[in-house]
């Protein structure tokens, strides 16, 4: 069941701007041919005003609809839960507590509420936390992603069964998102030095495409995979299976308190449709 209706048009917006916004992470590996080898480069700037602008208009569109003040109050809530989390774990040695419930509140409200969840959760964090820049737009849509592949998991899962393919979900999950951080990061830095390494890691703009992503794996595992992604990724799995069955319970007890489908009877005896996200004085009227 799912907070948020994704139309075909919606999820045709959200598939131009996800495919967009990879574009523009993925744009260092389509430069060759300049000069400067092993030097940084400046990105094309145009990008960092362009995927706001996108992260806003698939908002946007999302919302079209309308938001049920019950589920914007449950969006609400769960982004501050998630801010105050990051606040307080702040990645320090990989600890990052906020991918935990993106899963659970995606697995459990379906994708679109996990796309606006990644947003909204890492906007006020970033606000909490004076984390606000340039890289701000790239973490919202990262986490957006997580969210909404979470909510696209397979449904008739259950059990421990869905516990366990929550927290690999999330060890993936925590893994892809460190790469897509660190892919809009590496081309700006020049001069990279890693004690006990030889070589140039840094990007060069006249390497062939197989060449740069050899660099950027070299450079991915020996500053983040090994430390903060694992770290990311052990504190996500674990908590999906120590809380997650809890949480995962109170959650769906709000989206069933939240979006009610069915035939609502009415005083009168007649009987009319419910709409995806109901009032509780329709539940009172249906136990009539």
């Amino acid at each position: 069941m799912s907070a948020i209706r994704v139309s075909l048009r919606s999820t045709l917006v959200l598939t131009l701007a996800s495919v967009a916004g990879l574009m523009m992470l993925c744009w260092p590996l389509l430069v060759h041919g300049r000069d400067g080898a092993g030097g940084a480069v400046q990105p094309p700037f145009v990008f960092m005003l362009l995927l706001p602008v996108i992260v806003a208009v698939v908002l946007a569109e999302l919302g079209e609809g309308g938001l049920d003040p019950r589920v914007l109050a449950i969006l609400g809530v769960l982004s501050a839960i998630n801010a105050v989390m990051r606040g307080i774990s702040a990645g320090t040695a990989g600890v990052e507590l906020v991918f935990f419930l993106l899963v659970l509140a995606g697995r459990v409200f379906g994708p679109g509420f996990g796309f606006v969840l990644g947003c909204t959760s890492l906007f006020a964090s970033a606000l909490m936390t004076a984390g606000v820049g340039p890289w701000l737009p790239y973490q919202m849509l990262a986490s957006a992603w997580v969210g909404m592949g979470a909510g696209l998991l397979p449904r008739r899962v259950r059990g421990r069964a869905e516990i366990a393919v929550l927290a690999a979900y999330g060890v993936i999950a925590s893994y892809a998102y460190g790469l897509l951080l660190n892919l809009q990061g590496w081309p700006l830095l020049a001069g990279i030095a890693i004690p006990g390494h030889t070589g140039n890691l840094s990007f060069d703009p006249t390497a062939s495409l197989p060449e740069n992503l050899a660099t950027f794996a070299r450079y991915t595992l020996l500053t983040s995979t090994g430390s903060f992604d694992t770290g990311r990724a052990i504190t996500t799995a674990v908590a999906v299976v120590v809380l997650g069955p809890a949480v995962l319970t109170t959650l769906r007890r709000a989206a069933r308190r939240a979006t009610v489908i069915g035939t609502v009877e009415t005083s009168a005896g007649t009987s009319a449709e419910c709409s995806p996200v109901t009032a509780e004085g329709d539940l009172s009227t249906r136990r009539r």
